[in-house]
């Protein structure tokens, strides 16, 4: 198990983490990562996403969302960090990892830090917002627009940020804090342009940009990244998801 030691101390001292968290959330699973990439033991409570969140756990977190974590160190005390980015960020500065380079660890760490920064920024503006509407599209046709117009996207957007993936973010031999951002949302894209959820032609326009697809194909082979992903649940939840979108789009 991981160790944090105190500055002056002298004292390893193993943080205690309490994980709420939902397998089928991808925000989540963004925590999963980071923890078993870290090597960080952690206690798992579950949170139905399906009912309204109980007061034990509003009481937590007042926003109802996931992942929290509860993190003591022997001088940190049972602290709650909310909201999936912040949430891996901490963690990956918890410790020393190849995560995330501590920013004076060494000349390079803040740029090595910009760049993953950026990377995450430009798949949350630029990408991640396509995923939804594919979703939520009504026709066929329109399905498949909106899936061309995310290829493009990638090809413009991320597919020159990966030119020196090897297979990881910058080079990286090892998994980085720009794959722990996005791979729960590769895991999905994949697994749903199926056809029936997202058309296979995503899929297929993705693994025709050579960066991007074999960065991919590597995160999403990862242990971290799979050990927690059920992807016949996550698929079912996805059609009750859209049955849900639909149904209010006709009210």
């Amino acid at each position: 198990m991981a160790t944090y030691e105190h500055a002056g101390s002298g004292q390893g001292v193993a943080p205690k983490i309490t994980l709420y968290t939902h397998h089928g959330c991808p925000y989540a699973h963004r925590a999963h990562i980071a923890l078993k990439e870290l090597d960080l033991s952690y206690e798992e409570v579950i949170v139905d996403l399906d009912k309204p969140r109980e007061p034990w756990y509003l009481e937590i977190n007042p926003r109802g969302l996931v992942p929290t974590i509860k993190y003591s160190n022997g001088i940190l005390n049972d602290e709650i960090i909310t909201e999936s980015a912040i949430v891996t960020q901490f963690l990956a500065d918890s410790r020393p990892s190849h995560l995330l380079p501590a920013s004076l660890s060494s000349p390079t760490a803040p740029l090595v830090r910009a760049r993953i920064n950026f990377f995450v920024d430009t798949w949350n503006t630029k990408i991640g917002g396509y995923f939804m509407k594919i979703l939520a599209a009504d026709s066929k046709e329109d399905k498949e627009a909106k899936s061309k117009e995310m290829v493009e996207a990638v090809k413009k957007e991320i597919e020159p940020l990966l030119k020196d993936a090897n297979p990881f973010f910058g080079g990286s031999e090892e998994l980085t804090f720009a794959e722990v951002q996005i791979a729960p949302f590769l895991l999905r894209i994949y697994a749903m342009a199926n056809g029936e959820y997202l058309p296979v032609s995503l899929k297929q326009g993705l693994n025709e940009l050579p960066n991007f697809s074999k960065w991919a194909a590597a995160t999403m082979k990862k242990e971290s990244v799979t050990y927690i992903w059920d992807e016949q649940r996550v698929l079912n939840r996805t059609g009750e998801l859209i049955q849900k979108i639909k149904a209010n789009q006709n009210k």
